[in-house]
């Protein structure tokens, strides 16, 4: 495959995989070296067969890990095994090209499963595109690497999925059909009673999740037609919009400690979950964890009808009075001390801030990382932003944040970009993409992409 074509088959199928990857150029290679291999600051160096003279390197916010390097190299060799088909029709080999994405997949999650996997997800994306009696159709199956007697291989999945019955034996969260590693039918998994494991997924798939151990994979279809794929107690893979996305979850918590010694993992794996559990409910939001001592600057962007905390209040309260005498407009000034010369309570009060005191009596003084997930999930996808001071102490819910003039983003991610500057922020799409920023000053506008998860 000539280089050209190489660059477009790693734009189409390779970067869309690994969310927030581009190209950073590229470097000479020889046969010595290996066609996927960890490069230098985050990046991947790529070839396609071992006697290539180049490596593409492409790179991201967050470090590569060593699986999706096995994936790589799995992915790699089943396009250059359609390569050499030399086929005619370029349909149909991007049709192989796509497949051979999934195949990867399957195979890098376990050997001996991988052709009732890819054959699993098959069915599952026919039905993705279906309803039954004009619903979307949700389904849950499990893949038990166990193998069965012969007189208990049966029923398999192809017998079953393509009729239409199937689509009533299970609802992708709480029930899941369960198939040997060969594809035949085992029986019905209700996970109601599963016990507790700590898991990495979206809250409503936590049951499953659970389930799905070293010897267990869970795929589930949902109502927007994404593909889940579960193993070890994780989400590892989900294909959303046609796309298929890798999740590497421990590497996005700790990138929000932007290298700070006072962050702790609790407050930074409650921040990253709130924002999965926000993007597969397709619900937008804006997450601000601010660093140590920048609570003060972030203020400035922060009304103070928005502050949940009397300490905060009374930062925002020196912040405005101070202004405030420095304005050359006497009557705004008056105005300002005015509506100031008050306790935080009776600010509130004043100014009939009812989303605020409603807060304040639902949260009940507790930090972020001590609300329950779901509680967490509301709070976010509420309008505004969710503002978080190091040690957890939520500062504001729902906040409309001032942008800075000349801003050419949208609300919500403009929102985030300006904060970004005082810590680590996230924005939610409601397409479910979270795009996360941190500080930087070698960039022009203070602050640079940390990642990017679909």
């Amino acid at each position: 495959m000539d280089k050209e074509k190489f660059y477009k088959v790693l734009d189409k199928l390779i970067l869309p995989l690994f969310t927030g990857s581009s190209f950073v150029g590229e470097e000479e290679s020889s046969p010595r070296d290996a066609e996927v291999a960890l490069g230098k600051q985050n990046t991947l160096l790529l070839k396609l067969n071992k006697n290539d003279d180049y490596r593409i390197a492409i790179k991201r916010g967050r470090p590569f890990q060593q699986f999706e390097v096995n994936l790589l190299r799995i992915a790699l060799k089943e396009l250059n095994d359609i390569y050499e088909l030399h086929l005619q029709d370029a349909n149909y080999e991007q049709v192989l090209q796509q497949k051979a994405i999934e195949k990867a997949i399957c195979e890098s999650i376990s050997p001996s499963t991988a052709n009732t996997m890819l054959g699993l997800i098959t069915e599952m994306e026919s039905w993705s595109n279906r309803t039954y009696e004009g619903k979307r159709t949700t389904f849950g199956l499990i893949i038990n690497q166990s193998d069965l007697e012969e007189n208990q291989q049966k029923i398999h999945y192809s017998d079953i999925l393509n009729k239409d019955f199937s689509a009533l034996l299970s609802d992708g969260k709480s029930s899941y059909i369960e198939f040997n590693k060969d594809g035949f039918l085992m029986g019905y998994i209700s996970l109601a009673k599963v016990r507790s494991y700590v898991t990495t997924t979206p809250n409503e798939f936590e049951f499953v999740a659970r389930y799905c151990n070293e010897r267990r994979i869970g795929i589930a279809l949902t109502e927007n037609g994404d593909l889940l794929v579960f193993r070890n107690r994780s989400l590892m893979f989900a294909k959303r919009k046609g796309v298929w996305n890798v999740y590497s979850h421990e590497e996005v918590i700790q990138l929000l400690s932007y290298r700070s010694n006072h962050s702790l993992k609790d407050i930074r794996r409650a921040i990253y979950f709130t924002a999965l559990d926000c993007s597969f409910a397709y619900n937008g939001g804006v997450l601000v964890y601010l660093n140590k001592d920048m609570a003060q600057k972030a203020l400035a962007f922060i009304n103070a009808k928005d502050i949940l905390l009397e300490e905060y209040f009374e930062m925002k309260k020196e912040l405005e009075l101070d202004e405030a005498g420095k304005l050359y407009n006497v009557a705004t000034a008056v105005q300002t001390k005015k509506m100031f010369d008050c306790s935080y309570e009776e600010f509130l009060e004043k100014n009939n801030c009812v989303k605020t005191l409603t807060l304040r009596k639902i949260i009940a003084g507790k930090k972020f990382q001590e609300l329950g997930r779901k509680m967490r999930e509301e709070l976010v996808g509420m309008d505004g932003a969710v503002v978080i001071d190091f040690d957890g102490s939520i500062i504001a819910v729902g906040a409309i944040l001032k942008i800075e003039a000349g801003s050419n983003e949208g609300g919500r991610l403009a929102a985030a970009m300006n904060l970004a500057k005082y810590g680590v922020s996230i924005k939610i799409s409601q397409d479910g993409q979270m795009r996360g920023f941190s500080p930087d000053k070698k960039y022009s506008n203070g602050i640079k992409a940390l990642f990017t998860v679909n």
